[in-house]
């Protein structure tokens, strides 16, 4: 690995621990609204990124180049919600909170890049390391949220789905998730093509907005 590379492995670094904080504290944050304090005892509810680093998956691989990664996955007991919250509507909104999440950081630095730009472009200029900063953490997020709605256990698009689905389904679905280590492997591999139509169609109409604001 020459120097170039170590440098953009840097640069990926900061805005994928970032990315990968707030998602697993919305997980703790959603899971301790709805009366479950189990990642909150552990030490999860914080927006300290030392509580939810994965020395492989949020350092090393950024630092490798290469634009994925994941945090320490933040435990859930449903059995703690409080009564008035179905398990499965639980399990449901604690899943969904972590790409929701994301796309809300996604908003909020894309706010900031065109602001920048149109208020202090000598600071976020186009061509800028802020402006590649923000941009960055915009495409991450964006594409962290799609892949974790791929409803493929254990991502959290299979958490959402099963909450939705009738209970008639409910064997259909376990037989399924059975099979979810081999599929998470073919995930995993066909990932960037499996995401790259939704991701793109978000990211022109998001860049697009920037634009107009700028």
């Amino acid at each position: 690995m020459n120097l170039d590379q170590l440098r953009q492995g840097a640069m990926l670094l900061v805005p994928l621990i970032l990315s990968l904080t707030v998602h697993e504290f919305a997980h703790a944050w959603s899971a301790s609204r709805l009366g479950d304090d189990t990642a909150e005892r552990m030490g999860r509810l914080t927006l300290n990124p030392f509580a939810h680093i994965d020395l492989f998956g949020t350092i090393l691989l950024p630092l490798l180049g290469i634009p994925f990664g994941w945090a320490k996955p933040v435990p859930i007991d449903p059995s703690r919600f409080r009564r008035s919250v179905k398990v499965s509507t639980g399990t449901m909104l604690t899943a969904g909170a972590g790409p929701l999440a994301n796309v809300a950081l996604a908003f909020v630095c894309l706010l900031l890049l065109a602001l920048g730009l149109r208020f202090a472009p000598e600071l976020v200029g186009r061509h800028s390391p802020g402006a590649a900063l923000l941009s960055m953490c915009v495409s991450l997020n964006v594409t962290l949220a799609v892949f974790n709605l791929i409803p493929v256990p254990p991502l959290d698009g299979s958490r959402v789905l099963e909450g939705l689905l009738p209970y008639r389904w409910r064997p259909g679905w376990e037989r399924f998730a059975a099979f979810s280590p081999f599929l998470l492997i073919g995930v995993i591999f066909l990932g960037p093509r499996l995401i790259a139509g939704p991701s793109d169609l978000l990211l022109s109409l998001l860049f697009r907005l920037v634009n107009v604001i700028a």
